[in-house]
């Protein structure tokens, strides 16, 4: 089973995955929600390239058909996305998954189509956008690394620096977070604290 570096923050452009990684940063997914297919393929073409560069990780969030087109190893899909996908091709091309989950149903369909890695949300209550359900909490965290086993979890929601080390504690493998990074008044100086809190996990 492949392990995840700790530190997995999720941002929404090439520039921002250009930013970071000369910090040290080796796991970061691009999700960008609103782009044309051309601007979305030059963008993960960037990020793609410049991760490359500099031996990280890079996993592209539900655009899976542009991901194949740009020779992107690692996709990230929500539930929805699940429906459309062509997970069959994605092997095939030897692309790595992961999923999120929010439910118990969730979990049993994520877990059907044997995944990289398996994410959960929102552990905590999150501004960056609406959920459906409530924020899971730490215990539930526990249950399903309980659950999967070895397979890599990531917990992800209102995710911050201070809060981190609750998440590992109980069960995650790995942190994803957004705004604690891209929405700080210092996000080089919230890197760097992330990366030293971090790299002993790795």
């Amino acid at each position: 089973m492949s392990r995840l570096d700790p530190f997995y923050p999720v941002v929404d452009s090439a520039a921002w995955v250009q930013r970071l990684l000369p910090l040290g940063v080796k796991l970061v997914q691009l999700r960008i929600k609103d782009a044309a297919g051309g601007c979305l393929l030059a963008e993960i073409r960037a990020a793609l390239a410049a991760c490359r560069a500099r031996a990280a990780q890079l996993v592209v969030n539900d655009h899976w058909q542009l991901a194949l087109d740009a020779g992107a190893d690692f996709v990230h899909l929500g539930q929805e996305d699940l429906d459309g996908a062509d997970l069959p091709a994605l092997r095939r091309r030897g692309v790595r998954l992961g999923l999120s989950t929010h439910s118990d149903a969730e979990l049993e369909r994520a877990l059907a189509q044997a995944p990289d890695y398996i994410a959960l949300g929102p552990v905590y209550p999150t501004t960056l956008k609406r959920m459906p359900w409530p924020p899971q909490g730490l215990p539930r965290v526990g249950e399903w690394k309980r659950r999967i086993g070895p397979l890599p979890l990531v917990a992800i929601g209102g995710i911050t620096l201070e809060r981190a080390q609750g998440c590992f504690d109980a069960g995650a493998d790995a942190v994803a977070m957004v705004s604690d990074i891209t929405r700080h008044t210092d996000p080089d100086a919230r890197t760097r604290d992330w990366l030293r809190a971090t790299r002993g996990r790795a």
